[in-house]
């Protein structure tokens, strides 16, 4: 494959990554949600400052930029660009080859929004985001994250414990789940990634400071 297209794969992925969604949303209240909250600009924080609509618009537009960027981006590329791995009719004949773009897409796309470069290069944790990536590139085993999240927040009340425990079980779900060297590598790296996004989470349920989130409903006198 030209190098090009791997550098046009990675640039298109990162820029879509490094939409601010939280951000955009938040300044379209006349709110800069970096200085609210934890300062994060993901779906945690947007919900906490923005209310739940707005919270779970943003969790579902992160997500659909990992989605996007690994299902589409690199295929529509590959078909501009017309690499021999297509023949005549457009149809892929090389199945390795786009899925060794699509893991690079996923990697770039999270990047993007962990540093955006709109922000200075400072962004969100990248669970949205790496959760659309996975949903396209190992569907089983983000099914399989996304019940232990579920398990573990419920249990701790913890937004940030169960990314967390979700990061931890991501390379051994696809472990068990995919074939493939270069995914599984990818896939503890990222995961990783998202566990050193969380330092200041960690920082902050070591002090007892963290914040929980509250099921019960404020009574009302």
């Amino acid at each position: 494959m030209p190098i090009l297209s791997y550098l046009l794969t990675a640039l298109g992925a990162y820029l879509l990554g490094s939409i601010p969604t939280g951000y955009l949303a938040a300044k379209a209240k006349g709110i800069d949600i970096r200085s609210v909250g934890s300062g994060n600009i993901g779906a945690t924080n947007a919900m906490r400052v923005l209310g739940k609509p707005a919270g779970i618009f943003v969790l579902f537009a992160d997500a659909w930029k990992g989605y996007a960027a690994v299902k589409w981006l690199p295929i529509f590329l590959l078909n501009i660009l017309a690499p021999p791995d297509f023949d005549k009719c457009g149809a892929l004949t090389n199945f390795h080859s786009v899925a060794n773009f699509r893991i690079m897409a996923g990697i770039c796309v999270i990047l993007g929004h962990n540093y955006t470069c709109w922000l200075k290069f400072k962004g969100g944790k990248g669970i949205a985001t790496s959760a659309g990536v996975f949903l396209a590139l190992a569907p089983l085993a983000m099914g399989i994250c996304v019940a232990v999240f579920a398990v573990t927040f419920l249990l701790t009340r913890y937004v940030s414990v169960g990314s967390i425990a979700a990061a931890l079980a991501l390379p051994v779900a696809v472990w068990f789940t995919r074939e493939g060297t270069l995914l599984r590598v990818v896939t503890i790296i990222l995961g990783a990634l998202a566990i050193y996004k969380h330092k200041t989470n960690i920082q902050r349920l070591r002090a007892g400071t963290e914040n929980r989130i509250n099921f019960k409903k404020k009574e009302t006198k």
